[in-house]
């Protein structure tokens, strides 16, 4: 079934002490959503799990990313995440610590509706 990207939210996050790339990644995903109000569903008569979201993190370290941990952040939809390289990390050199930020892209796809409805 053909799919339409109907979301696209970007966020970013960090964890400036515990150098815990899931938990800079979960945060990320959270400052996404906070940009969000997504009123379609309710208006339109569509369930939840009809959604799937996608979510790209960005990290030095994507290896110590627990995916299943950042998926747990989405409130609806059917998740799927996956880290790659990028973010930032920050040396501190008095003190050895690294402190990581990471970037996410949340995408959510809906089945194509074209036709389905008509605005009026």
């Amino acid at each position: 079934m053909t799919e339409r990207r109907i979301i696209l939210e970007m966020g970013t996050g960090n964890d400036l002490y515990g150098q815990d790339y899931t938990k800079a990644a979960r945060r990320a995903v959270q400052d996404a959503l906070h940009h969000s109000s997504i009123t379609l569903f309710s208006k339109l008569g569509i369930d939840h799990a009809e959604m799937r979201v996608q979510v790209t993190i960005g990290v030095q370290r994507p290896e110590e990313v627990d995916c299943a941990a950042v998926a747990a952040e989405l409130p609806r939809g059917r998740a799927e995440v996956r880290a790659v390289m990028g973010g930032l990390d920050v040396e501190d050199p008095e003190t050895g610590n690294r402190h990581v930020m990471a970037t996410a892209a949340v995408e959510a796809f809906l089945p194509d509706l074209t036709g389905k409805y008509r605005l009026s």
